[in-house]
């Protein structure tokens, strides 16, 4: 969740706001295979820490994007997935991860360019 002041100023202001950050898409990417526990997750994003990903999750789950299921066992079993919400934004991704993909070469070639702290 963010620390908006005001309102959106279009819905793309609104839904970047809702996937913004590094972690988010890949979380719903991961999630529209199938509902994961939060080990799956970690183990699926092996670079995110525990703190970033429970963060993150709880910021989706706020936006009504993710579902946090937890089962009355011992031990506890929570479940994330998609909501109906959720999973109508991973349509709206998936031409935009089209467009990666068609430009992936030119993106990996030109990194070091655009982000020189980073190469």
């Amino acid at each position: 969740m963010s620390a908006r002041k005001g309102p959106y100023e279009c819905g793309l202001d609104a839904a970047v706001d809702v996937i913004g950050g590094k972690w988010k898409v890949l979380l719903l990417w991961a999630l529209a295979e199938s509902p994961r526990r939060f080990g799956e997750l970690r183990r699926e994003l092996p670079k995110i820490s525990e703190k970033v990903l429970a963060q993150q999750l709880r910021e989706l789950e706020a936006d009504g994007i993710v579902h946090r299921d937890v089962h009355d066992q011992v031990p506890p079993k929570v479940e994330y997935s998609l909501t109906g919400r959720g999973a109508s934004l991973n349509e709206a991704l998936a031409p935009l991860g089209a467009w990666g993909r068609t430009h992936m070469t030119h993106l990996e070639a030109t990194f070091p360019r655009r982000h020189p702290a980073e190469a």
